[in-house]
């Protein structure tokens, strides 16, 4: 057996064994695990090198497995349980001259690793409607969301805790103290991104959060109001409206936030100045979606996040996040569900953003534009059932970053295994 084919089975063996240890309890009936294929094609061309990475492409192929473990509750007043994910990262395609694409870790050598895993486990206590998770987590909040946007997802070490006794009202809040990237297998100390630049030269202990999401309308109005903390690096408030409203054949929808993020105790990374304001409007008619956004930051900062997040800001994708300091931009997207057409499974996303008043500290305007070409399906039947292939093409250009020439091909299926 080869060494990449072993730590699989390591990881497989792991989540399978714990879900039948529980079973065979009798106090995990609800145990339930999934195993994810992922074929992950990433190749980014920087057409107008600009910065000190002269690395003229980033291109690399792998093959990802997320196994997923979650268990039910033990019987009686206060539950007890586990949830475990284990991943495994393979090298299809690379080289040096390609590196560098957040699909694989990069060695001192320069060359990507052939393999990487990972198996992290969180134990779980429920009393009535209110849960404690302790161990590896994989939060989505408005301060800190799940970027599963590469080969493996991101995970988080620490301590959550999820309450919902009022019908309508989630409170949350947490203690993490590390982070496993989603290239990466090991764990690693917190660190900050102010627009798209990494904050290298300082790390934090711990990143805080609490946070209140109120649904009410027939949960069609949701209200939020969250608070972030990198230790020492930033703190970061947060307040959103969502709304969808169907009027007549049609489905009119909103979501709006606002951050307000200031420097955090012994300000590792500087003063932090950054009012994040945006707006997604759409308009949902059958199987056609078109939507219209603006975004604007105010202050003298970029838009802080952790390393290496995305963020709900609106106008923000995988590509550009149209967060820099001073920035304003607008969005048009327009999606089509082709089941409309008797074509389930086949969707299609078409998305413009340009944005400029980008104070580069250079002396003149920062303009960037960027045009995304999404093609997603999933197969409705056979065999192959349940197969998802989704291609991305990206155009993007600036006058003060780098430009990109994107393309992505991902592959994936989720297999039940009990």
């Amino acid at each position: 057996m080869t060494n990449t084919a072993s730590k699989f089975s390591v990881l497989l063996c792991a989540g399978v064994s714990a879900g039948v240890a529980q079973a065979e309890s009798g106090f995990f009936e609800d145990a339930s695990a999934t195993l994810q294929l992922r074929n992950y094609y990433f190749s980014r061309d920087f057409s107008d090198i600009v910065g000190p990475n002269k690395q003229s492409k980033a291109e690399e192929w792998a093959q990802g497995f997320i196994l997923n473990f979650k268990s039910g509750y033990t019987p009686g007043p206060v539950g007890f349980g586990l949830d475990a994910v284990g991943t495994l990262g393979i090298k299809l395609d690379s080289s040096p001259d390609r590196v560098n694409t957040g699909l694989l870790p990069v060695k001192e050598d320069g060359r990507a690793a052939d393999d990487y895993s990972r198996l992290g486990v969180a134990g779980k206590m429920r009393l009535s409607r209110t849960e404690l998770k302790v161990g590896e987590l994989q939060p989505n909040l408005p301060v800190l969301v799940f970027s599963d946007i590469r080969l493996l997802p991101p995970s988080y070490q620490g301590a959550s805790i999820t309450s919902s006794e009022i019908a309508g009202l989630t409170l949350q809040g947490g203690h993490l103290n590390s982070t496993s990237l989603r290239n990466e297998a090991g764990d690693d100390k917190l660190q900050a991104m102010l627009g798209h630049l990494p904050q290298r030269q300082a790390t934090s202990d711990a990143f805080n959060y609490a946070g209140a999401d109120y649904a009410f309308n027939d949960n069609r109005t949701t209200l939020s109001a969250w608070y972030g903390q990198l230790e020492d690096i930033y703190g970061q408030r947060y307040f959103g409206l969502k709304h969808s409203e169907p009027v007549g054949a049609w489905v009119l929808g909103a979501n709006i936030g606002y951050f307000d993020s200031r420097e955090d105790g012994k300000h590792l990374i500087g003063d932090i100045d950054n009012q994040a304001f945006y707006s997604l409007l759409s308009a949902r008619r059958g199987g056609h979606t078109v939507y219209v956004g603006y975004q604007a930051m105010f202050g003298d900062s970029a838009f802080p996040r952790v390393f290496a997040n995305i963020s709900p800001l609106g106008n923000e994708v995988p590509t550009y996040e149209f967060a820099f300091a001073d920035e304003r931009s607008w969005q048009v997207r327009y999606d089509y569900d082709f089941a409309a057409l008797g074509m389930p499974g086949l969707t299609t996303t078409l998305r413009y953003i340009s944005g400029d008043n980008v104070d580069t500290g250079q002396g003149f305007e920062g303009k960037d534009w960027e045009r995304d070409l999404d093609i997603g399906y999933v197969v409705q039947g056979g065999a192959l059932k349940g197969l998802g292939v989704r291609v991305r093409n990206v155009t993007a250009r600036s006058n003060y970053r780098t430009d990109i020439d994107e393309n992505r091909l991902i592959l994936s299926y989720t297999i039940a295994l009990f």
